[in-house]
């Protein structure tokens, strides 16, 4: 049975994620700051784990042992919004620190433990693309997502030789507790989304930017 490593995993398209890939025969290892009973009932869960902190590398590298891993989605994310005339500056070192650095740290931990074929998935956002920003604003979301997709590129390059392909993928608007409850589309089938993408990824596609329905992206 193949196992996923999920991140952010307590709710929202975390732990739809968790679910839809324990109901399609994975086992599932939810990584979170602090579990809920939905994950508790669906997965293994490693708690107390903050994709913000420098140690979280160093704690997944003692659970995870020789343990191999041939999933590993990068979801935990933080939201702020801040109109230029209101920015918070910890707010924005807070979503770089989550959004940017958070996927490379567990990233560079579970590398070793990924299997030959295994697959990266980073969800990240349409507003992290350049060419797509049309309304400004967002500065820590955007520039967070922006840093996390060139990351997440490089990844691509420096796992090939492993065998392992990378996606950035945008799950869409989500009716998540991010979003206050707005969007367009359920957690579930943003989820749902996500994982065909995964699905389809293969060697010759990674590094690729697509949103959850399938279309490519413009970085």
């Amino acid at each position: 049975m193949p196992t996923a490593l999920v991140t952010g995993a307590n709710r929202g398209i975390g732990l739809e994620l968790a679910r839809q890939l324990k109901d399609g025969g994975w086992d599932v290892i939810g990584v979170c700051r602090s579990s809920s009973p939905e994950l508790a009932a669906i997965a293994e869960v490693w708690d107390g784990i903050d994709v913000a902190d420098d140690g979280c590398g160093a704690a997944l590298r003692s659970k995870l042992g020789s343990r191999s891993i041939d999933l590993l989605i990068n979801n935990a994310g933080v939201l702020k919004h801040q109109p230029l005339d209101a920015l918070v500056w910890d707010d924005l070192r807070l979503q770089y620190e989550v959004n940017s650095l958070g996927p490379l740290r567990v990233t560079q931990a579970v590398a070793p433990n990924l299997a030959s074929g295994a697959k990266v998935a980073i969800v990240t956002s349409r507003m992290g693309s350049i060419a797509d920003n049309t309304s400004g604003g967002a500065y820590g979301y955007r520039m967070s997502k922006a840093a996390v997709n060139i990351a997440g590129v490089s990844l691509a390059h420096d796992l090939k030789g492993q065998g392992v392909a990378v996606v950035l993928l945008h799950p869409g608007w989500v009716q998540t507790g991010m979003t206050g409850g707005r969007g367009h589309v359920t957690a579930a089938q943003a989820a749902a989304g996500l994982l065909a993408r995964i699905d389809e990824l293969t060697l010759a596609t990674s590094g690729s930017f697509h949103h959850a329905q399938g279309e490519e992206l413009p970085w």
